[in-house]
């Protein structure tokens, strides 16, 4: 998978990239990552990348001219999307993570800053808009991240056991099941008698009960999703 960031802060993500199974599976080749700034594609002495709205109003745009140019200086692979990180997209979530991990080879993702962009780049460049949620951020270099890291995890030989990615939160519609480890008691605390029984069906049906309740008690909205995708028996 390639991820190319068109960025105006490349440092952003040094660290983060460079840290964990991320870092490894960007070092096993994995994944690959590249930052194109599109202040390197400006043509004024001042090198400006935004400039302010049409009709007034608060705040700076940036300009489409830098951000096409930049995307247009990429290889092209197939199955590639471009993407803008925005609050007006679509919000992400584990199925779109797996559409997107499964779906393309490449994914451009611009990381938006100020007031936004130039409506253009919406209609004429972007294949998608992806939002993390009903809130503004500083900049797109964070949601950007989030989806290097959520997509990169979900490709073959990112994480060792791939068991656990089919346990996980959202992996079936509903929350994780609550998990311990030793010690066997903690300051009184006990860890529930079903999980050191050796009994395996009856840890699995304990798992399931409390991914359901859970779920119920703490996202009736995943809940009421998962109600109407299962087959009532």
């Amino acid at each position: 998978m390639r991820f190319d960031l068109i960025t105006l802060f490349p440092d952003f993500f040094t660290s983060p990239l460079g840290s964990g199974l991320l870092g490894k599976a960007i070092a096993q080749g994995i994944a690959e990552v590249h930052c194109t700034n599109p202040r390197d594609f400006t043509t004024d002495k001042h090198h400006r990348v935004d400039d302010e709205p049409y009709g007034g109003g608060v705040g700076m745009l940036l300009k489409p001219d830098p951000i096409f140019a930049a995307v247009e200086s990429l290889p092209v692979l197939p199955r590639r999307e471009i993407i803008l990180m925005s609050p007006q997209g679509q919000p992400l979530n584990h199925d779109l993570l797996i559409e997107l991990s499964t779906t393309a080879a490449q994914l451009v993702l611009i990381c938006g800053h100020y007031e936004g962009v130039d409506e253009r780049v919406r209609h004429h460049l972007v294949t998608r808009e992806i939002s993390l949620g009903d809130f503004v951020l500083t900049c797109g270099e964070i949601p950007a991240l989030t989806i290097i890291n959520g997509v990169t995890r979900l490709l073959p030989g990112t994480v060792g056991k791939t068991e656990s990615l089919k346990a996980e939160s959202f992996a079936n519609g509903l929350l994780d099941y609550p998990q311990y480890t030793r010690p066997a008691s903690f300051r009184g605390w006990d860890v529930p008698e079903v999980l050191r029984s050796g009994n395996h069906g009856a840890i699995a049906q304990w798992r399931f009960e409390q991914q359901c309740q859970r779920t119920r008690d703490r996202r009736p909205d995943l809940w009421e999703t998962w109600q109407q995708r299962t087959p009532t028996p």
